[in-house]
């Protein structure tokens, strides 16, 4: 199906699924003890909508801001700033989510123990911890190798390093973005990026050149990207797929030199996005496998390693749902109102759930997927015929209409989560 609005705004009213029990249960006053680890799109929306239902909620995030992923492309960009995608919990503690920063330790027997020491009593915990890097997962690239190759993985400090290089590099320098196989946190965000860096680089550095360097031959909206590419920056943008030698083997990050199956690049920007896992507390508290991520019942997001726990976001094993803000935001709703059946002695209902991702190819240049998910056996499945792409040759007018669609679902979504 070739997505129109028409169809984003009717798909988008599935998310609304999620919404009824919030109405309901606040009359019932069945309140509980839910931890929530992690302040993201994920853990921030469970701990809303829970103490909406009127449940004691905790919520234990490490940081004081919450710097989003999506949209911090626009930073590396060069027409955002870090502020513009920073954002606070006040709202969250007036909503009455008891905030506590900190860092969550373990977890065991309804007791989740903090590295301070301290100790939260739970019914259920939640966790939404995102990801970590994989650090040992590509020889020469450690946490040390990142203050001078940035990941901007997650972002903040490591987006604000990856623009500062941007801007520090001579013009007819080369920026080399490596990508790594999936799964990982934001499918198209690597593509977005070396779009809007070339979008920088096109008005201030026009003889520079941006290589992607893949350990995939195929990539979340390809024919899109690629149609941007040839239109607003030909002859700037390589991408060199695993068949054709771009898998990366090594880095030396003294030398931003990148050693792949064939050959040995040297960058004058090295921006490497290393494979990745869930949250350390995920580990600790056993919901994590042999694959580092969490593996969870699709119809309530509760651990299959360990009963009491629900995990969402980046961190859990959703089947065909990609891990995205927009993933986490219905995840969180579902795992909310399946928390509050259950608390209930009530059987949660089979949720469907929605991914829209918009990917901007430059500030005034978007285009999307969409899909709608259900539980199928153990896992979340696409439904059929439920989402689709952005039409290629399209019009100029619609990838600029897009790029506002794109603004404004960021809008939308942070003023839910954050207020």
């Amino acid at each position: 199906m070739v997505i129109t609005r028409r169809n984003l705004i009717n798909i988008a009213g599935v998310a609304a699924l999620a919404a009824p029990f919030v109405a309901r249960a606040r009359h019932a006053h069945a309140a509980g003890r839910i931890a929530v680890v992690g302040g993201g799109f994920g853990g921030a929306t469970t701990a809303r909508f829970l103490a909406q239902a009127g449940h004691a909620v905790t919520l234990v995030e490490r940081e004081n801001l919450f710097v989003t992923c999506p949209f911090s492309n626009t930073v590396i960009g060069g027409f955002a700033t870090i502020n513009d995608i920073s954002f606070g919990y006040d709202s969250l503690g007036a909503a009455g989510v008891t905030v506590v920063q900190g860092e969550a330790a373990r977890a065991e027997d309804g007791k989740l123990t903090l590295n301070s020491g301290d100790v939260i009593s739970y019914d259920r915990l939640v966790l939404s911890p995102g990801i970590d890097m994989r650090y040992d997962a590509l020889p020469g690239y450690d946490l040390a190798a990142s203050q001078i190759m940035p990941h901007a993985w997650k972002a903040g400090a490591q987006t604000e390093l990856l623009w500062a290089q941007l801007e520090a590099m001579e013009d007819g320098g080369v920026v080399a973005i490596v990508a790594p196989d999936n799964p990982f946190r934001c499918p198209p965000g690597p593509y977005e990026r070396a779009s809007l860096i070339a979008h920088y680089l096109t008005q201030h550095k026009p003889r520079s050149k941006v290589m992607i360097l893949d350990s995939k031959d195929a990539f979340s909206k390809r024919p899109l990207f690629e149609e941007a590419w040839a239109a607003l920056y030909p002859d700037m943008i390589e991408w060199v797929p695993m068949s054709m030698g771009g898998r990366v083997i090594s880095v030396n990050a003294q030398d931003k030199a990148l050693k792949t199956d064939f050959t040995t690049i040297n960058a004058d920007v090295a921006n490497i996005i290393p494979p990745q896992k869930a949250g350390a507390i995920a580990a600790a508290a056993g919901v994590a496998d042999a694959t580092g991520w969490c593996p969870v019942n699709p119809e309530t997001f509760e651990s299959t390693l360990v009963p009491g726990i629900h995990v969402l976001g980046d961190a859990c094993l959703a089947g065909a749902m990609p891990k995205s803000a927009f993933s986490a935001n219905a995840q969180g709703k579902v795992a909310a109102a399946a928390i509050d059946r259950i608390l209930r002695g009530e059987t949660p209902q089979s949720p469907k759930l929605i991914n829209t991702c918009y990917s901007l190819a430059a500030p005034d240049y978007g285009f999307t997927v969409a899909g709608v998910y259900q539980p199928e056996g153990e896992t979340l499945a696409e439904v059929a015929d439920s989402g689709g792409t952005s039409p290629l040759g399209a019009p100029r007018e619609t990838r600029v209409a897009e790029a506002a669609y794109a603004r404004n679902w960021y809008a939308t979504i942070t003023r839910e989560v954050f207020g």
